[in-house]
């Protein structure tokens, strides 16, 4: 399947419970978690980034103010995942032909690695992509434009693993060097204040 263009919904609206703190602004580097994650997807062959905001939303997106991005604040992120997905959803563009879910804590997935994906999900006849690293599954997922139904009626704190495991002949793995595909940051680094 030739795939026009990908939009990507950037999942960045919970509490980060486990953290203890506002993991989205949580310093990395010279910028944030979040801002990192944004930037790396705003330099691959992505045609729109849509951020699903929730908790502190405000204090957030003063950070992300001037990027060329789509922000969505979702009243009911305290519902878990599946509805800051189809928050997201809602703002996708019409001429989009795959959906890109990115997860707000994945600062390591770089922009080659996000292109690798595209090119091999653009370059198959299958409906989801996944990256894999060593064997094993991670994230951003892609599926095709029409899981879009599937992905609004998702319920509760989990992404797309339930379209997966109904549709295990449709999924494409795609191999990748980035081990930033299985990491995400769900506890201070020990040096953290």
């Amino acid at each position: 399947m030739e795939v026009g263009s990908v939009s990507a919904i950037l999942l960045a609206a919970g509490r980060a419970s486990r953290m203890g703190k506002l993991k989205q602004l949580m310093p990395l580097g010279d910028s944030t978690i979040l801002e990192q994650t944004l930037d790396n997807l705003l330099g691959s062959h992505l045609t729109e980034v849509i951020v699903v905001l929730g908790y502190k939303a405000e204090e957030i997106v003063k950070r992300l103010s001037g990027k060329p991005i789509k922000v969505v604040v979702n009243p009911l992120y305290r519902k878990g995942m599946s509805t800051s997905i189809a928050a997201g959803l809602k703002f996708v563009d019409s001429q989009a032909q795959a959906i890109m879910l990115v997860l707000g804590d994945q600062p390591y997935v770089d922009s080659p690695t996000i292109n690798r994906l595209i090119d091999a999900f653009g370059g198959s006849k299958k409906g989801i992509a996944i990256p894999t690293y060593n064997g094993q599954r991670g994230h951003p997922l892609i599926f095709a434009r029409k899981y879009q139904a599937q992905l609004s009626h998702l319920s509760g704190d989990i992404g797309g693993r339930e379209i997966i495991k109904e549709h295990p002949e449709d999924v494409l793995e795609v191999p990748v060097d980035c081990e930033g595909i299985i990491i995400d940051i769900d506890t201070p680094p020990p040096d953290s204040p």
